[in-house]
């Protein structure tokens, strides 16, 4: 039996990576990691207040009550889509595919 994905992995390993994978001599991209590292935080926060509360919460409205999914699903769902459209806007460098469109001149 295979050993479950571990999802998570730390902030700091996070960056060293993405830091590895870009000019670090430009400050736009360096900006860049800064604001996904902090996406992640917050999708984390996020996260565990959604496992401690459950992904449903009970609503009373006067003398009416009610079941909705919980508020910070839909903050979720928008914390994720700027993370991805952050991830599609980063200049990674690849040195692999470099080194290969050389060798081939």
């Amino acid at each position: 039996m295979t050993e479950p994905l571990r999802i998570d992995v730390g902030i700091d390993k996070i960056r060293d990576s993405l830091m590895s994978r870009i000019d670090n001599t430009d400050p736009v991209e360096v900006e860049k990691v800064g604001r996904y590292l902090k996406h992640i935080e917050m999708y984390r926060r996020m996260e565990r207040t959604v496992k401690k509360e459950g992904v449903s919460v009970e609503t009373k409205n006067g003398k009416q009550e009610f079941i909705k999914s919980h508020p910070l699903l839909r903050e979720m769902n928008s914390v994720n889509a700027s993370l991805l459209s952050i991830e599609k806007s980063f200049n990674f460098i690849d040195n692999e595919e470099e080194n290969s469109a050389e060798d081939l001149l």
